[in-house]
């Protein structure tokens, strides 16, 4: 059995900005050191569910917006996908949580099947197209979940708009470290590094799962193993490879520096993180629960960036107990 998420005790004292993170890329060799648990499905399965009876578009600022919507009951929980992501970032999560949960899962404006926006790509433009969206679906408050990038959106739209955020959950989220990147010579090498990761097709991006060796190469930032996910999730991911908006939102993730808003979040904030992450360090969740007031830290041990598909089953216990009683969660 893997170890459950562990509560991180932290304490105010000095800020650090850690990058890179110490984590790194483990061989295909090295995927027996797993776990039993290790990217195994939850339950409901997402491969039951047919996807294309949920999915919808909706015009925002002139563009349409897609996106999928499952499960009707107790409160909207809005998932929010990180950097060359779409909404199957989501797909292990979604099911479960619409059991009792109205779930959503956007494409962000310039990825998936989202028309590029008007404006320019940022930050705050992605968080105002979030709020629109809200708006569009009348859906009043909800729960922000947010990944990577999607984190950092998810953040900004509890400061610029805090009548929209229910509760923040921030899954290795981007917007600390990342503001200082380009300010040494190893984040400038693993930036150049993602920015080529990020060209390309989906098809060609989709040849690296005929082999072992290739999955650990082309996922290895992402996911600390790789080849232990299903071929069928991973190759969900890649639909979207190589999106219009990638090289603009890239920029956006470097050039837009929140930390000092940070405090002004005031809705229940739940942050978890892998522990083994190599595009977000553990150091830039402890900040944002230094900054963030009450915020609640959970990590997870052997595991990469995107916990909710390496790790299922765990991240939705955490999540839906968070979403059920936050105020227990956070105190």
């Amino acid at each position: 059995m893997a170890d459950a998420p562990t509560q991180r005790p932290y304490r105010r004292g000095p800020l650090r900005s850690v990058w890179p993170s110490t984590a790194r890329p483990l061989t295909h060799r090295e995927a027996r050191k797993a776990d039993s648990s290790y990217g195994v499905s939850d339950v409901p399965n997402w491969r039951d569910i047919d996807w294309p009876a949920h999915t919808r578009q909706v015009e925002i600022n002139g563009r349409s917006v897609n996106y999928v919507d499952i499960g009707e009951g107790g409160q909207t929980v809005l998932f929010i996908h990180g950097l060359g992501g779409s909404w199957q970032n989501w797909l292990e999560n979604l099911p479960r949580t619409a059991e009792n949960c109205r779930a959503i899962a956007l494409d962000l404006p310039g990825f998936g099947r989202s028309e590029m926006p008007v404006e320019p790509i940022s930050i705050t433009g992605f968080a105002a197209s979030v709020d629109s969206f809200c708006d569009a679906l009348e859906l009043g408050p909800v729960v922000l979940v947010g990944n990577s990038m999607g984190g950092f959106t998810a953040a900004e739209v509890s400061i610029q708009h805090p009548e929209r955020a229910e509760m923040l959950v921030l899954v290795d989220a981007a917007g600390i470290s990342s503001a200082n990147v380009t300010s040494s010579r190893s984040g400038e090498r693993l930036a150049r590094q993602l920015m080529m990761r990020g060209q390309g097709d989906p098809e060609s991006a989709k040849k690296m799962l005929t082999r072992p060796g290739f999955i650990a190469l082309g996922m290895g930032l992402v996911a600390r193993y790789p080849t232990k996910i299903s071929k069928q999730l991973l190759s969900e991911q890649l639909l979207t490879f190589g999106d219009a908006g990638f090289g603009a939102a890239f920029e956006a993730i470097l050039a837009y520096d929140f930390r000092h808003r940070l405090e002004e979040i005031g809705c229940p904030v739940l942050v978890i993180q892998g522990e083994d992450d190599i595009l977000v360090p553990l150091g830039d969740a402890i900040e944002f629960c230094e900054r963030i007031p009450n915020a609640r830290l959970l990590t997870m041990a052997d595991t990469g960036h995107v916990p909710m598909f390496e790790r299922p089953t765990q991240f939705n216990d955490v999540l839906l107990e968070f979403v059920a009683a936050p105020s227990a969660a956070t105190s």
